[in-house]
């Protein structure tokens, strides 16, 4: 695997506002190689003989493949551990799961719904957590989707990306990732759905160190304008379902369509995080027209992962 100075072993991977702008191009740097690596048939094992456990309390087809292939490739193990599988679901505590998963794995990943959970399995376990998704972030994917938009732009610091839909744990991620990385990131929500305040004020202080900018809106058209990415993701993510029929409403005019994209540079880039909703937060016009790069994220899942997997429970 390609040396490097910055050592993260033994580190969590929580949020991409844990690391540095030099770390992070580490990370993507390292995924990049591995990916090269692996689609020229010379793949590299740093965790052969190593073991993932794989907390889920909420479900997915991309983390969960992702992260199983993804320790396969890289020469180790992952174990699929349902909330129904562990004593999580009967009552015992995440700090005991910790402890008692620490003696066993060389790195643990949860994917959940309150990000006070990741926090407390983090402090409790002495192994590597990474975190597949919480409430508050997505770090993996969003640091998936910028290594995608790096593919194919050549470069990610003075890119616009416009965030449309939800203030959700999608939406925190990438502005916390693209103010670290040098980029203007726009968000566009209806009013009642506005990102995090604490996540706001940190991404603006980000991005302040880095000559970037964050805009918080409730206008999409002005969040697209001249964007180099344009973002969406569902209108009522796991755990919301319930509240389908009202964000329908709230959404509605926050709709990622031809006209909208129209205000945006015409090379610009479509990304979704996915599963996506044809004809609700995207027109099937955009998310399969040639713009799109949705699929090349979802590939990206794995490689950038693995870079973190690598990094941080190699010897």
């Amino acid at each position: 695997m390609t040396l490097t100075q910055i050592d993260l072993r033994g580190r969590d991977f929580i949020a991409l506002a844990d690391y540095t702008q030099e770390e992070l191009y580490t990370l993507l740097k390292v995924a990049r190689d591995l990916k090269e690596k692996q689609k020229a048939g010379t793949p590299e094992q740093p965790l052969k003989g190593k073991t993932l456990g794989m907390i889920f309390e909420k479900s997915s087809t991309r983390t969960r493949v992702s992260f199983e292939v993804g320790m396969y490739q890289l020469g180790g193990q992952a174990l699929f551990l349902s909330k129904n599988d562990i004593q999580i679901g009967r009552g015992e505590t995440i700090e005991d799961t910790a402890q008692v998963l620490s003696r066993y794995v060389d790195g643990i990943m949860i994917r959940t719904y309150a990000h006070r959970t990741v926090i407390d399995l983090a402090r409790a376990a002495t192994v590597p957590v990474i975190n597949g998704l919480s409430d508050l972030n997505h770090p993996c994917q969003a640091l998936a989707d910028y290594m995608t938009v790096l593919e194919k732009k050549g470069r990610l610091e003075g890119l616009k990306v416009a965030y449309i839909g939800d203030g959700n744990n999608m939406a925190h991620s990438l502005m916390m990732g693209g103010a670290k990385f040098g980029m203007h990131v726009a968000v566009a929500t209806p009013e009642g759905y506005e990102v995090d305040p604490e996540v706001a004020k940190q991404s603006k202080e980000f991005a302040e160190q880095h000559g970037a900018s964050i805009t918080l809106t409730h206008d999409p058209k002005e969040a697209v304008a001249d964007a180099d990415v344009i973002y969406t993701d569902v209108w009522a993510s796991m755990g919301f379902e319930e509240e389908q029929k009202e964000r329908e409403k709230a959404f509605h005019s926050y709709q990622v369509n031809e006209a909208l994209a129209k205000y945006a540079k015409g090379d610009y880039l479509f990304m979704h995080c996915l599963p996506a909703h044809r004809g609700e937060e995207v027109s099937a016009g955009v998310i399969d027209g040639s713009n799109s790069i949705i699929f090349d994220q979802a590939e990206n899942r794995l490689h950038a992962q693995k870079a973190i997997m690598a990094l941080t429970m190699c010897n």
